[in-house]
């Protein structure tokens, strides 16, 4: 298996589209050949998470053997990484209506499906690609993707991880989890700005000919645990699939039968991997988008133009805080059947003027399978308070903003009436504050107050880290101008320098 830019026909190993994440151009890589139609519910049933993984990520990482990918499976899907023995159980709020709990890894969140075997696969493609040094990881996040990557990455050799968050754009359980990451490799810098700024500074870094000659100097290269690496987005393939199969054992669906998927979307990768998985086979349906007030991916799905000229809201699902969305440009790749020249001149358009509009063809590919909506803070509020009263089930804002959808969405009779599956993409103790307002109950600061306030309305158990959380020290509490992300980057990159200087002089 080959990769390509979205951008342009530039082609690479698959190592090299791990190692490095984005391609020379600013595009992004996918399959040169994507593996059409190739599962069958033969293919994967009665197959542990573990199994599933194995076979799926065997059609897109050709140059790892069989019992390399079971060797990563085994050390990314295990009783110490998940705690639920499945890895994605599946609820029921009723017979129409499942919940895919993606929460149940060592973060809590559903970044853990995919980072925790992101490490290995990464740690094969350097091994295979000889010349490379020390590797930094860059990753930008809106509350989810830092913690899980730097909990895959932390003392991992060769590897280091700098993970910048906006500062008043997450949660401050996600704040504490990050402030208190353990790890040797580990660097953590708040911005003075928010996600959009920090995911689109990076993604100049990694074409910065003048940084990247600094750090190839320090023998130091650049990669990301971000989306925009295709070993970040093809593990979360796995988990749709795994739905399909647990969704023929319990009844729910028949072999074949379709069913559709809500996903609260933010950077569009979640939802891509669906429409990915879809591809590879698996009977899905409609794929319905949900999003909170930055609902630029919802209006999109209504108008077929992607407008980010508009006010930037932080709300109360603040992962989903999100106007420039890295995955949509894989996604448009997608629509446009892999023109190149379209895509680029689209990502060129939208950087220059702030948005895109999609032609009549690519309109009339996005209704086959794809629709959008939206509901707003206290809409979501509503959902938590509602489904926890009604059905005795806790929701995070996230996965209530994709349950909320759905609901309003059934009201207006725009549900096919298949089963449907809600992505529930956060365990709710992860936003205490936010849980406890929508119950009713008095909201401290202090998250920990809040969990144990929760933890005696619900009886649901504290996660193990979130709950040892409390004891550990604070690490790193610095905030940063926007603007001077470069400057932390090129001190990163000295700092790994000189430590790779003395330990050569100590061999």
């Amino acid at each position: 298996m080959k990769y390509k830019s979205t951008r342009s026909d530039e082609t690479v190993s698959p190592s090299y589209a791990l190692l490095h994440g984005l391609a020379g151009d600013g595009g992004l890589y996918v399959p040169v050949r994507f593996p059409e139609n190739v599962l069958t519910y033969d293919d994967i049933k009665e197959k542990t998470y573990k199994q599933i993984a194995c076979l799926v990520l065997s059609y897109f990482f050709t140059n790892f053997s069989a019992a390399d990918l079971e060797a990563m499976a085994d050390r990314a899907y295990n009783r110490e990484t998940f705690r639920a023995e499945t890895v994605v159980p599946l609820r029921s709020l009723d017979t129409d209506v499942s919940i895919a709990e993606l929460f149940h890894g060592r973060t809590s969140a559903f970044k853990d499906l995919a980072l925790s075997i992101f490490p290995h696969l990464l740690t094969a493609a350097k091994k295979e690609e000889t010349e490379c040094g020390e590797i930094l990881i860059l990753t930008a996040t809106s509350g989810d993707t830092g913690k899980a990557a730097m909990e895959g990455f932390k003392d991992i050799a060769g590897t280091h991880i700098t993970v910048f968050y906006p500062s008043d754009g997450v949660s401050s359980m996600q704040k504490m989890q990050m402030q208190k990451q353990e790890g040797g490799n580990v660097d953590v810098k708040a911005i003075y700005g928010n996600f959009d700024d920090a995911q689109s500074f990076l993604k100049r870094v990694f074409t910065d000919k003048e940084v990247n000659a600094y750090a190839q100097k320090k023998g130091v290269m650049f990669s990301s645990a971000n989306s925009i690496n295709i070993g970040r987005l093809l593990p979360q393939i796995v988990y749709y699939v795994s739905i399909y199969a647990a969704l023929v054992e319990n009844g729910s669906i028949g072999v074949g039968e379709p069913f559709d998927i809500v996903v609260p979307t933010g950077n569009f990768g979640n939802i891509l991997a669906a429409y990915l998985a879809g591809k590879m086979g698996i009977p899905l349906g409609q794929l319905i988008c949900a999003s909170n007030k930055n609902k630029v991916l919802a209006d999109f799905f209504a108008s077929g133009t992607y407008d980010m000229n508009r006010p930037f809201y932080t709300t109360n699902s603040p992962s989903m805080d999100i106007l420039l969305s890295s995955n949509f440009e894989r996604f448009l790749y997608y629509l446009t059947g892999g023109d190149t020249d379209k895509v680029a001149a689209w990502e060129k358009e939208l950087a220059e003027t702030g948005r895109l509009t999609a032609g009549e063809a690519e309109r009339a590919a996005l209704t086959e399978h794809f629709a959008g909506d939206w509901i707003d803070d206290e809409e979501t509020k509503f959902v938590i308070n509602h489904t926890f009263n009604d059905n005795m089930y806790l929701f995070d804002p996230h996965s209530a903003v994709a349950y909320g959808v759905y609901l309003k969405r059934k009201r207006a009779g725009l549900m096919s009436g298949r089963h449907t599956v809600i992505m529930a993409t956060a365990h709710p103790y992860k936003f205490p504050s936010v849980i406890c307002e929508a119950l009713g109950l008095p909201a401290d600061e202090d998250p920990f107050d809040a969990l144990e306030r929760l933890y005696a309305v619900s009886a649901m158990n504290i996660p193990k880290p979130l709950k040892r959380l409390q004891k550990l020290p604070l690490r790193f509490t610095e905030t940063i101008n926007k603007d001077a992300m470069k400057t932390a980057v090129m001190e990163t990159i000295d700092r790994i320098g000189a430590h790779t200087e003395r330990r050569r002089g100590l061999e």
